[in-house]
């Protein structure tokens, strides 16, 4: 009994240890979770635009909003499409995947707004959810729907890419549950898409522009949002922030006062986790930077 006790003990002590580490390499220490606005619907999208404002999503309030540490929050745009996952590219346009629209968005740092994708082999989308842009441009993309199932034109909840110069759009994956989150590595090879219907998250080789192989397990969890970290750690949401290796295994774990919806690593350093959950936009300081950004400073 006594070698039974012990054994358990030194096993207790090697996990905790384990997590501890891994809270010590990606949270800066006695960093807390900081409240920076709140009285929101529900806010998803987070993107920073590496000039020094992050903007982020208030779904049922269709707008977007943006936050600078020095102005605080502003309304950025109000959109009829309503707005949910957002992304900046090179130049600086802001993508945004509308649910109500059933489209994705572009908007130039003039303001000018165009539809980038609404169809699908003549069809309408779904709900295009959440969103990731690759080194060249390409956009992956998410397109399942919550709430009312009416006319619904596709053959189910996929994942699309559409190919830099946004003349061609492809469905890519068509073997999830009801995919969600989507992000990938900077360095363009990696893909990740959370299903939440499955309760899985997976990760792809990206062989090629939308080609994706080589499937595996990124974590035994679905989420909503997604983020990397340079380390290659995977950031998926919940009550918590959960966060996993490149084995697959939760080494971390930051609690948060409400559910999480989505997250993105930015500001001023690129090490701030902005964390958008329910009816609060928070932020928390890390010791690493973003891995999901192609074209971060």
């Amino acid at each position: 009994m006594k070698k039974l006790l012990l054994i358990f003990m030194v096993t207790v002590a090697v996990m905790l240890g384990a997590s501890l580490n891994a809270d010590d390499q990606i949270v800066e220490a006695n960093s807390k979770v900081e409240k920076l606005s709140g009285d929101f619907r529900f806010t998803e999208g987070p993107a920073w635009d590496r000039n020094g404002t992050l903007y982020f999503s208030d779904i049922p309030n269709k707008t977007i909003h943006a936050w600078t540490s020095k102005k605080g929050i502003e309304t950025f745009k109000v959109l009829e499409g309503s707005c949910n996952g957002l992304r900046f590219d090179q130049a600086g346009n802001l993508f945004v995947c509308q649910p109500v629209g059933r489209a994705i968005v572009k908007i130039t740092p003039e303001g000018k707004q165009s539809v980038v994708a609404e169809k699908f082999e003549g069809k309408k989308l779904n709900s295009p959810n959440d969103l990731w842009i690759d080194p060249n441009g390409g956009i992956y993309f998410t397109d399942p729907r919550y709430g009312s199932m009416d006319d619904l034109q596709q053959s189910g909840f996929h994942v699309y890419y559409i190919h830099p110069g946004e003349k061609k759009i492809e469905r890519i994956l068509d073997n999830l549950v009801k995919p969600n989150g989507v992000v990938g590595s900077a360095d363009g090879k990696k893909l990740y898409v959370t299903d939440p219907g499955a309760q899985k998250t997976y990760v792809y080789d990206i062989t090629g522009p939308g080609k994706l192989e080589n499937r595996k397990l990124a974590a035994d969890a679905g989420s909503d949002g997604l983020e990397l970290d340079e380390l290659g750690n995977l950031y998926i949401t919940g009550d918590s922030m959960r966060i996993f290796n490149s084995e697959a295994k939760e080494i971390a774990s930051i609690p948060l006062p409400e559910r999480a919806a989505n997250m993105t690593i930015g500001g001023p350093d690129g090490k701030t986790l902005f964390i958008t959950a329910r009816t609060g936009l928070y932020s928390v300081q890390l010791k690493v930077s973003s891995g999901s950004d192609p074209f971060a400073k």
